[in-house]
């Protein structure tokens, strides 16, 4: 089995994730997509991120009952911040016998080079690079151990929905009804 591990602080989880973790998982050979919950990106600003575990709870309710993208918060119980490296060795001993890999968006590839060990990441886990929006896909015909995938440039992020929210937006056709049901309720982000 090919599992590809989707990182991200998911601040929230959003449709854009969803509908890139489908189309990964429809249209290469990945068998399931995990949405791997990260306690604390090291490149990013702690202040706005709900607590794990209520963005653990948001990927829950996303993803539901899919039986090809799933939701593990793994880096809860290990060292902060997270790093990749630590998780896909802890993951690739707990785990014998599937394949893992990297489900990111070219944004992502920016500060690849500064990621702990990368370079033991592309040795040792294949990389499926998704566009993004202001990333040039012909700038990424060359990486090495990554195959660019030609999944549709989704413009939700998670700021915007944020910033939605605390100007007292509507944005529930953004997030899958759980999710916005539980954010409502706990009255995140505003």
């Amino acid at each position: 089995m090919k599992i590809g591990l989707f990182f991200g602080s998911f601040n929230p989880i959003h449709l854009g994730h969803l509908a890139i973790a489908n189309y990964i998982v429809e249209y290469t050979d990945l068998d399931q997509v995990w949405f791997v919950v990260s306690p604390q990106n090291p490149f990013k600003d702690k202040k706005n991120l709900l607590a794990e575990y209520h963005r653990y709870e948001l990927v829950l309710r996303a993803v539901g009952d899919d039986r090809s993208i799933r939701a593990t918060n793994i880096e809860f119980n290990m060292p902060k911040p997270s790093y990749t490296i630590d998780t896909l060795t802890y993951l690739s001993e707990k785990n014998p016998g599937k394949e893992l890999a990297i489900v990111m968006g070219a944004d992502g590839l920016g500060t690849f080079r500064k990621w702990k060990n990368y370079k033991q990441i592309i040795r040792q886990y294949h990389r499926y690079v998704y566009p993004r929006p202001g990333t040039d896909p012909g700038n990424l015909q060359n990486m090495e151990n990554a195959t660019l995938v030609e999944a549709p440039v989704i413009g939700i992020s998670s700021s915007f929905i944020r910033k939605a929210i605390r100007e007292g937006k509507d944005v529930g056709h953004f997030l899958p009804p759980p999710v916005w049901k539980y954010i409502q309720e706990m009255n995140f982000y505003r």
